[in-house]
């Protein structure tokens, strides 16, 4: 297993804990969708699961870099 899924996978939980967590309080926050719960929890489940994996292989390999943020600007800056 690369060390960019091992990452993915343990920014996957945190990531899909946030989502939820934001989507749960939005859902019951408005009253049309808190009258349809039982419909619109297991859509924001379900959109949960199938988001979270994109976005943690979008930031597993910025967590491997001590500062990206300087190597990104250095390499921008090497390219001009």
């Amino acid at each position: 297993m690369s060390v960019r899924l091992q990452l993915a996978i343990m920014v996957g939980l945190m990531i899909n804990a946030i989502l939820f967590g934001i989507g749960i309080v939005t859902i019951l926050s408005i009253p049309v969708l808190a009258d349809n719960a039982k419909y619109s929890i297991p859509v924001l489940v379900v959109a949960c699961f199938t988001i979270t994996p994109f976005i943690a292989w979008l930031m597993a390999p910025r967590l491997r870099l001590r500062y990206w943020q300087d190597r990104e600007q250095a390499r921008k800056q090497q390219s001009v």
